[in-house]
């Protein structure tokens, strides 16, 4: 009975680190396996995590976590700004760069199109409170057609069919493969150049017949995609400013 006496205290969820006028919410989470105290910031979503191990004293991981306000701060200045769905916003389709157009009041198809002067836009129809989610669900539709035609050419290279294809908008990965062959993506690959979209896709389906990440797996990879580093090159550098459009 003695022991309940020493049980320590639930972690706050949060804690708040304070730099330069501003103040910065922290995400604290105990992991067993963690050795040492760790601060990231999810380069999709800005959130920021304070990782302590099992034993370590919360207070230690709260002082940790105030002298690194100054890195808090610039690595979120670091972020790029977000893009808005919003009429004249530029963003990328296929990665070539669009300017959202609401063209007008009246409800009708989202199309892409050029303006008098040649420029590439995406002209949206309806009430302007709708735009964003219109805008949405064009890239979404997208997505989709680009993805099932890029994974039914990998299929039929690789002769194992995929079970389904479903489009959401994760933060952590750009694509899975679930054990009954289920293919998941990100919406957001429609913003980057088709070589980007056609990897995710190779690399998707490669799993179909390796559900691994070894050297097996890579070499099929790159037969699907004989691009495949310069695709991992392009989500290395532009990857994280995808997630800052919508």
């Amino acid at each position: 009975m003695r022991l309940s006496l020493f049980r320590r205290k639930p972690d706050p969820a949060v804690i708040e680190v304070a730099h330069a006028g501003a103040c910065y919410a922290v995400a604290v989470k105990r992991r067993a396996s963690a050795r040492r105290m760790t601060l990231r910031i999810s380069q999709a979503s800005g959130e920021i995590t304070l990782t302590l191990p099992e034993r370590a004293d919360f207070g230690d991981g709260r002082r940790f976590a105030e002298r690194h306000g100054g890195w808090i701060a610039a690595r979120l200045a670091k972020r790029p700004q977000a893009v808005p769905f919003a009429p004249g916003a530029s963003i990328p389709l296929r990665g070539a760069p669009h300017r959202i157009v609401h063209w007008s009041k009246v409800r009708g198809v989202t199309r892409v199109t050029a303006d008098a002067d040649g420029e590439p836009i995406i002209a949206v129809s309806g009430e302007a409170a709708h735009v964003a989610r219109r805008i949405l669900d064009f890239l979404r539709r997208q997505a989709l057609a680009d993805l099932e035609a890029a994974v039914a050419r990998h299929t039929a290279a690789l002769g194992i069919p995929a079970r389904k294809i479903t489009i959401r908008d994760t933060k952590s990965r750009w694509g899975s493969c679930s054990s009954n062959g289920s293919l998941n993506f990100s919406w957001r690959l429609i913003l980057a150049p088709p070589l980007v979209l056609d990897y995710l896709a190779a690399h998707e389906v490669a799993h179909l017949k390796e559900m691994n990440h070894s050297h097996r797996f890579w070499a099929l990879t790159h037969r699907l995609c004989p691009r495949t580093p310069e695709a991992e090159a392009w989500l290395k550098r532009h990857g994280a400013g995808l997630h800052g459009f919508g």
